[in-house]
């Protein structure tokens, strides 16, 4: 096991470089960040070649890259182009809120998935399961924007329309998240987190459930499964104990390759319902070619990624004793 570790540890230290690597140039080639100064008639050139020093854009792009790679091993990815500020602290300025409303999601998503794709399969073809596929394709087609309007349109417009013109005190309405910015009071902050933690649930359950669902029908077809029926085995306890416990392995691969873009925050969802996450500052420095604090989210999120795919896994040997890691 620990030879494993060790060997994945390496193999994810090359990936690494690699992403960064190609992430750097990428960023690097999408813009310029004096393109602001070009056209303003005050900023002469000399002032332009100081500001490209100061902003270490000025070397070639390998030595810019080797400059950049020597410091974010340390973990220094820089300085923020617009603030001046350490990229460091831009992300751990907004990364509480991602986590607090990417963690709230996640939890919320893993546990009706597993609940409504447990009884899906158990209830297979019931009116129940059939309309509950129903639903489920339909929340997988639509778009996190589309969704994400329509619960602002109908519980904070449509609901406030109702609840102070026509009196309907008994239909509250929720706010969308824009005095996020104030977190003074913790029921306020705890409405905020409603819509955007339901855009996100309708769209990723929708799409769970179905993983969840076919493999427990896979599972509960099994040999062993019907062997325990057979014994007398309480229902419930031969589809927790021994259906579910196989039937989690994809499911488990699917939560370690999300869990791990949590931190990245969704751009849409916290663009839309004005959420200080790291989705929202990922999208918003990109647009201004801040390129180190889009730099250091991307590699908070690539370095997360290799750590979680080996911890998923350790956690498959957990799940299966049958798999041996070396």
């Amino acid at each position: 096991m620990a030879a494993y570790i060790v060997r994945r540890l390496i193999q994810g230290a090359f990936i690494l470089v690699i992403i960064s690597f190609v992430g750097f140039m990428l960023t690097r080639l999408s813009g310029d960040p004096l393109a602001q100064y070009t056209n303003n008639p005050r900023i002469k050139p000399a002032d332009r070649a100081r500001i490209a020093r100061e902003l270490g854009v000025d070397q070639p792009l390998p030595n810019q890259y080797l400059g950049w790679l020597g410091k974010a091993i340390r973990l220094d990815f820089g300085f923020s182009f617009t603030t001046r500020e350490p990229v460091i602290n831009r992300i751990a300025e907004r990364l509480p809120n991602t986590l607090i409303l990417m963690l709230t999601a996640e939890v919320v998503i893993v546990t009706l998935s597993l609940v409504v794709g447990v009884y899906q399969a158990t209830h297979q073809y019931s009116f129940l399961d059939n309309l509950l596929t129903s639903l489920s394709f339909i929340g997988y087609s639509m778009p996190i924007f589309f969704v994400a309007l329509g619960m602002i349109l109908i519980f904070a417009v449509w609901f406030k329309e109702l609840n102070v013109k026509q009196g309907l005190t008994w239909l509250p309405y929720l706010p969308t998240g824009a005095n996020i910015w104030d977190q003074s009071q913790i029921g306020n902050w705890i409405r905020q987190m409603i819509l955007p933690v339901a855009s996100l649930t309708i769209i990723s359950v929708a799409g769970y459930t179905r993983y969840v669902r076919s493999s427990m029908l896979e599972v509960l077809s099994q040999d062993y499964v019907r062997t325990a029926r057979a014994k007398g085995l309480d229902d419930r306890l031969v589809v927790m104990r021994h259906a579910l416990k196989n039937a989690a392995l994809p499911f488990v691969t699917l939560i370690g390759l999300d869990i791990p873009f949590l931190l990245s925050g969704a751009i849409v969802t916290e663009s839309v319902f004005s959420w200080p996450g790291m989705g929202r500052l990922f999208w918003e420095q990109a647009g201004r070619g801040d390129f180190p604090v889009v730099m250091g989210i991307l590699m908070l999120v690539a370095i997360t990624v290799v750590i979680f795919q080996i911890l998923t896994d350790v956690v498959y040997t957990l799940l299966d004793p049958r798999i041996r890691l070396s």
